[in-house]
């Protein structure tokens, strides 16, 4: 009788298994995400109302600072006291992200300090129990969000929280980012503790009370959660939001794309996956923040990764005040110029046959993909190629081929992969353009004049070839 009832709990539980060991959302949530390419990432939390200071001098580590500085939890929670913002806009946000071309939406519920920019129910640790302001800006922000027709995704911070008592860490050492000054005993900090007393409830919170949810943006997984827990936080997400799709952040193997974290992939990659990128040199807002990438350089980006079947989470960083700052309006703006002319290149497309003509990498397979294992930075980490060099990048759809001409100075232009002993062209247009193109195709190449008359946008010129 006992073994009669062993095997039931335990066909009982095969379900949970299952589920747990599915890859995921590979259907219809997976589709949009694979059509939409461009996203907005928003870092805000105390560490903007410090804006790179601390006790009157710049201070190290930028949203990390409480790590970096050793500030006392006491002390750190003490910032709340000044995060008044009142010129936080959902509306603007959302409407800036939608202008740019953006159709997606991540926002920090709670990043490594451990303090929830929500109403959480679970910790008193947040913006509406701490502040004078006492509004909930995820609340506004997911009203925002379905008003513009944005995806709503939310990034929570999983193996770091310097509030709670519980968080050991294991990078890069042992208690390498833990709070080991509010908390010195690290081998008395009980990882599942924390799991089942605050990141469960949260996402429980997360999930329920703002609407549909697009993405759970993990970070941090560290090596402490196990493979059981990971299972068992994917299988609540499923639960509470079937549509919502998670990235591989949530550890273990698990989830529905990879992440490349201020790095492109060398090469074309065989899974779905994003590059989180910043537009200045820090994720959060930080007054001494110079290293400003140009709209140029920030489009370029956009056209490699999403050569490579990537999409690109571009970073943004509200002050203290909740404000978008005029160097990232001035930077969505032009690029939404050039979305505007060119997004039929981007949108729905999937890698060529050839990702850029001049590229040594492009046919390496798996070879992106282990290079983004390579270790991770805490801070100012931004590893990709500040280069404008002209080259040329291939996306495609149906029987359409969009040639990017990047940064194009010269008045014409030789695509040796569409040659005439390889395809037969049947039309050659320039988008944002109504000029008859000059072309002719030779055995050598395709070569093709530009018009006189440019799109008004940032020099990256699409033409689309109908094959």
């Amino acid at each position: 009788m006992k073994r009669l009832l062993k095997i039931k709990l335990l066909l009982l539980c095969v379900p949970a298994i299952l589920v747990a060991q599915q890859p995921k959302n590979s259907g219809t949530a997976m589709q949009w995400w694979n059509e939409a390419k461009f996203g907005m990432f928003v870092h805000w939390g105390l560490y903007s109302v410090a804006a790179g200071d601390w006790k009157g001098k710049p201070s190290r580590g930028n949203e990390h600072f409480m790590l970096y500085e050793r500030i006392p939890l006491k002390e750190y929670a003490a910032i709340a006291d000044d995060f008044h913002p009142v010129k936080f806009d959902a509306d603007a946000w959302a409407k800036a992200a939608k202008d740019a071309g953006m159709k997606y939406l991540v926002f920090t519920t709670k990043h490594h300090d451990g303090y929830a920019m929500y109403g959480s129910k679970v910790s008193d640790y947040n913006i509406v129990g701490t502040t004078r302001w006492a509004r909930d800006p995820l609340k506004e922000l997911a009203a925002a969000c379905k008003k513009y027709n944005l995806k709503l995704g939310l990034y929570y911070s999983l193996g770091r929280d310097w509030e709670d008592p519980d968080v050991p860490t294991n990078w890069p050492e042992k208690g390498g980012r833990s709070n080991t000054w509010d908390y010195p005993d690290e081998d008395a900090k009980d990882f599942s503790k924390y799991f089942e007393r605050k990141v469960k409830p949260q996402i429980t919170e997360l999930l329920t009370g703002y609407g549909p949810v697009a993405v759970m943006w993990f970070d941090t997984p560290e090596q402490i959660i196990s493979k059981a827990q990971s299972a068992d936080l994917e299988v609540l997400i499923r639960k509470l939001q079937p549509g919502c799709i998670i990235n591989s952040r949530i550890g273990n193997g698990l989830g529905d794309y990879l992440v490349s974290e201020q790095q492109i992939s060398a090469a074309k990659m065989s899974k779905p996956w994003e590059a989180c990128i910043t537009m200045s040199g820090k994720w959060s807002y930080n007054r001494h923040d110079n290293a400003w990438k140009s709209p140029e350089l920030m489009v370029r980006q956009l056209v490699e990764i999403v050569s490579k079947g990537g999409n690109l989470l571009l970073n943004v960083s509200p002050d203290g005040e909740g404000a978008l700052l005029d160097k990232t309006k001035e930077r969505m703006n032009e690029i939404g110029k050039w979305m505007k002319v060119n997004h039929e290149a981007i949108y729905g497309t999937r890698p060529w046959l050839i990702t850029n003509e001049n590229s040594v990498a492009e046919d390496l397979g798996k070879a992106g993909e282990i290079a983004l294992k390579s270790t991770m930075k805490d801070t100012d980490n931004d590893n990709t190629s500040k280069q404008i060099n002209p080259d040329v990048y291939f996306t495609t759809k149906a029987n359409t081929v969009y040639v990017f001409a990047r940064s194009w100075k010269a008045a014409d232009i030789n695509v040796k992969s569409l040659a005439a002993d390889r395809y037969k062209i049947k039309k050659v247009s320039l988008l944002g353009t109504s000029a008859k193109i000059k072309w002719k195709q030779t055995e050598k190449a395709l070569h093709m004049d530009l018009p006189a008359s440019l799109p008004a946008t940032v020099p990256v010129y699409v033409f689309k070839i109908i094959l």
